[in-house]
């Protein structure tokens, strides 16, 4: 049997190429504040990847996106361990795009943080007079270059994100940068239109695209997942504080109040977690995990 090693390693996923295709492996670990935490969360991995699945299905619509299948029998024999079952993602190859995505929904984060500052998030003026936690008028776009593993990302205005791609890709930069943006828009719509009849706010989350052979425009990565955006419960939101969050919030909130943890988690914080990220997997998909 012929065994894989993975060319690329991020903080949460290992890739793995076989060739024509790809395989993306959820695991367990939790990362925050650009730090690998020590502790495992059990599940997390097959969560992350159930709901992407979910998500790809739910958008291919919109645009194509690159998951050929979620079944290890279609991958090759050494990805049919437990391991990977459950887990891993066979994906179509994308030349991927070197711009993260972000859609704001609501004002919160760093956003918030920013609106209060100067009255802008990421260089957009927004209207006076918004409280933490509110609904924007309509959804902004406020990418972000991708950094290396450790490294801060760091948000560009659209126009750079032009400049980026256009280095690249000359004279197909704007056009790209817009596919970006109308698909990043269009995506989040569509998806947090459904969640919220779900009971769920999407408050924020980012997409990551690639082209495909004949350099069309491919959703990769992965797609509104907890490790990827900001999902509130609708019940009790209020705007004017901050909301619970069915994501990492209770792992970053815990770090923040304990700063000389050595990024070493307790077990009642790792099974609020687990716990969150399956009630929103259920509540999302209808499934039960």
């Amino acid at each position: 049997m012929q065994e894989y090693k993975p060319f690329k390693e991020g903080k949460v996923r290992e890739v793995y190429d076989i060739g024509d295709n790809l395989v993306i492996t959820a695991t367990d670990r939790i990362s925050a504040f650009d730090h690998i935490l020590k502790n495992k969360i059990t599940d997390k991995g097959a969560i992350l990847t159930r709901m992407s699945e979910f998500w790809f299905d739910f958008t291919k619509d919109v645009l194509p996106n690159h998951m050929v299948s979620v079944d290890v029998k279609d991958m090759p024999e050494f990805f049919q361990q437990e391991r990977f079952d459950g887990n891993s993602m066979l994906c179509k190859k994308l030349e991927m795009l070197p711009i993260e995505c972000i859609v704001r929904g609501y004002i919160t984060g760093s956003g918030w943080a920013s609106y209060q500052e100067n009255g802008t998030v990421c260089g957009i003026t927004l209207p006076e007079g918004l409280v933490e936690s509110d609904k924007l008028p309509e959804p902004i776009y406020t990418p972000s270059t991708k950094a290396e593993l450790g490294d801060h990302d760091e948000n560009i205005s659209f126009e750079q994100s032009v400049e980026v791609l256009e280095k690249i890709y000359p004279e197909r930069g704007r056009e790209y940068a817009e596919k970006l943006r109308d698909y990043t828009i269009a995506l989040y719509k569509k998806c947090a239109e459904y969640a919220l009849s779900k009971g769920i706010i999407i408050a924020d989350t980012k997409f990551e695209f690639g082209l495909d052979e004949n350099g069309n425009v491919v959703l990769g990565d992965e797609m509104l997942t907890p490790d990827s955006s900001r999902f509130w419960p609708l019940e009790g939101y209020e705007p004017g504080k901050g909301q619970p969050s069915y994501d990492k919030q209770f792992v970053r909130d815990w770090l923040k109040a304990n700063p000389d943890s050595d990024y070493l988690l307790p077990d009642d914080v790792i099974e609020k977690t687990i716990d969150k990220y399956k009630e929103a997997f259920e509540l999302l998909t209808g499934k039960p995990f």
